[in-house]
């Protein structure tokens, strides 16, 4: 399955969810915020919602500061 995750085009081979895709990308403790097609998903809603061939996926990671 092929996706673009923040612009980048990645391959993965086994079906995923977007929680389980965070933790592959190292975000799982990370405040974040998911856009999937143009669409905010929920965070309540990361480990229903399957990645699918084609999606385009925007992570955005917050960052505290001042």
């Amino acid at each position: 399955m092929n996706v673009i995750i923040n612009g980048i085009e990645r391959n993965y081979t086994s079906q995923l969810t977007l929680e389980k895709l965070l933790v592959k990308l190292g975000h799982a403790n990370n405040k974040v915020a998911v856009e999937v097609n143009e669409e905010i998903i929920p965070r309540s809603q990361l480990g229903n919602k399957l990645v699918v061939d084609g999606d385009k996926i925007e992570i955005i990671i917050a960052v505290g500061g001042g």
